[in-house]
């Protein structure tokens, strides 16, 4: 990697360096081990309870009206038209197998439109329960920004259902014009596409209507405000609305790159000009770090391997592991290799500017999952959530059938909030352990990572595809309605019990790793103990600190340390 200085003007970018940010990973049908389409989000904000959205489908009378609430202030924004059926959902998915997650980008100062009536978060959860298809969902979002406008900042959307993927970007167009500009090109399949905060839609092909579709005054719009003059062929939108600084590249597009990098093992493959091009991941990484933004990192690569759900849950636990930006390697990580920085994201010292990493997985996480639709298996069946809550690297995905009847009581909207702690709640389990970990994250995150593992594995290999096949069955009798409550059943119970062993996980993580100390386990998790007391630990260890954080301290007060 080339070695250069970064000016104190470009770090500068760093002022804007978006703390509450999301990450999307996409996987078409062709590039996923089962078939599905896969899609990843993590909803990062440090304001943000992670709880499991749900409404039932429902029908309504002509002239009803919905309120619309903006999602992440809940402000109130007015009142739009009700159609008269919804379809049911369940998080970011609908019953049909539709699927919407999204990062956001803000872009050009004062594209907002504080009087919209349509924030980003109710684009999404409104087109949930309007559509059935991805191609249906890009019109009914752009159809709802652009009658009742617009009052968020600019997006990248992931939109999928069990036929294909999309990634769509989208900006208002201030307070002087109604509604947004926008670009949604279809993932190819056999590929994979990543976003995280930084529109990723340069140049596009405008006469491919099947693979792309645009706002009619995408490019002109961008011409009336001087942010283009080139020709119509060679138009960014990107570049036009979203223009790539160190911020954008290191913030934001390095998980991008870190996601293609583990799931295509290190070598991107895509095709340029009807070639098929093969390039290390290496060569993107200047970009990624910010130190050459001339660069275009693909939009699409074609991953090494078929990728499961499972895959794509351990990308969502990256911290850089392995590369230039791996945080668990500088001093920042304490004595313990803890892959986390506390905000503010930059510092100053010496008269110098300094970034912390902003990696996939982080401490801010309301909620995260992996969606699958299922194109293989009947739509009351096929649609697959797997949710969770807080930081996905310590945290468990509990699987959730769209189609329930109920959400299970440790995931229900309102068991306890960002200021209100609930015993019963998924949220705040996942808290305390992740949190009792921070503090020696090399010993005790890897216990909890066994147990997580163990428990996925089984669901994901063992319990779920049985399900599936009884549901399946049902489904194919007319027994929809049985099929429902045991899927419902399956849920809660699972949910509920993996909430319970998480309670009993985080006991004994209190226990085991107290003060400091590491009690020794027997093979049956019991504690070892002293001969003469079942109290008394035996085999107790001190781990100490990493070698790095040794070598710091003594380079800081060697001289007052040293033993002589």
């Amino acid at each position: 990697m080339r070695k250069i200085l970064l000016s104190f003007i470009a770090l500068a970018a760093l002022g804007a360096l978006r703390g509450e940010a999301c990450t999307n990973v996409i996987v078409t049908p062709g590039a996923s081990a089962d078939g599905s389409s896969i899609v990843s989000y993590a909803a990062d904000s440090h304001v943000l309870y992670g709880e499991l959205y749900f409404h039932k489908a429902a029908r309504f009378r002509a002239g009803s009206m919905l309120k619309v609430t903006e999602w992440d202030t809940y402000r109130p924004l007015g009142e739009i038209a009700q159609v008269s059926r919804t379809f049911q959902t369940a998080g970011n998915m609908n019953e049909h197998q539709l699927v919407i997650a999204e990062t956001t980008w803000g872009g050009r100062h004062g594209q907002d439109d504080p009087n919209g009536g349509i924030d980003y978060g109710s684009l999404i959860y409104i087109t949930l329960q309007r559509a059935q298809t991805a191609r249906a969902a890009i019109d009914t979002i752009v159809a709802l920004a652009n009658r009742y406008g617009y009052c968020s900042e600019g997006e990248s959307f992931s939109i999928a259902d069990k036929n294909e993927a999309w990634v769509m970007d989208l900006i208002g167009k201030g307070s002087d014009s109604k509604g947004i500009v926008w670009v949604a090109r279809r993932v190819p399949d056999g590929y994979i596409c990543a976003h995280a905060n930084q529109a990723r839609i340069t140049r596009f092909p405008q006469d491919d209507p099947q693979n792309c579709i645009f706002a009619p005054d995408v490019i002109s719009y961008a011409r009336s405000k001087g942010w283009y003059e080139g020709p119509d062929s060679e138009f960014s939108f990107r570049d036009a609305y979203n223009p790539l600084d160190f911020s954008g590249a290191r913030g934001c597009d390095a998980r991008a790159w870190s996601a293609f990098n583990i799931l295509c093992d290190g070598v991107f493959r895509y095709e340029k000009d009807g070639v098929m091009v093969e390039e290390s991941a290496n060569d993107y990484l200047d970009y990624a770090m910010g130190y050459e933004l001339k660069g275009e990192m693909p939009l699409f690569v074609k991953p090494s391997r078929k990728i499961s759900a499972k895959d794509v849950a351990e990308v969502m636990r990256d911290h850089y592991e392995g590369t230039p930006m791996d945080m668990t390697l500088d001093i920042g990580a304490g004595g313990n290799a803890l892959p986390y920085r506390w905000r503010p994201m930059t510092f100053e010292y010496g008269g110098k500017r300094y970034t912390n990493e902003r990696a996939i997985a982080t401490q801010q996480t309301g909620f995260w999952f992996v969606a699958q639709c299922r194109g293989f298996l009947p739509d009351e069946v096929g649609a697959l959530l797997w949710f969770g809550c807080d930081d996905a690297a310590t945290s468990y995905l509990t699987p959730i059938y769209v189609n329930i009847n109920k959400v299970p009581e440790c995931l229900r909207v309102g068991n306890g909030d960002m200021l209100h702690y609930s015993p019963t709640s998924q949220f705040w389990a996942c808290n305390r352990l992740t949190n009792a970990c921070y503090r020696m994250y090399n010993q005790m995150a890897p216990v909890v990572k066994s147990h997580i593992d163990s428990f996925e594995n089984d669901q994901m290999q063992r319990a779920v595809p049985q399900m599936d096949e009884k549901l399946a069955q049902l489904v194919k009798k007319g027994r929809v309605r049985k099929a429902k409550r045991l899927m419902t059943r399956f849920c809660v119970e699972t949910a509920q019990r993996q909430l319970r062993d998480w309670v009993k996980l985080d006991e004994m993580m209190l226990v085991k790793f107290i003060d400091g100390n590491v009690k020794a386990q027997n093979e049956d998790g019991s504690f070892k103990h002293s001969e003469y007391n079942a109290g008394t630990p035996a085999e107790l260890s001190q781990p100490g600190y990493t070698e790095r954080w040794k070598a710091a301290v003594a380079r800081d007060n060697g001289e007052v340390l040293e033993v002589k």
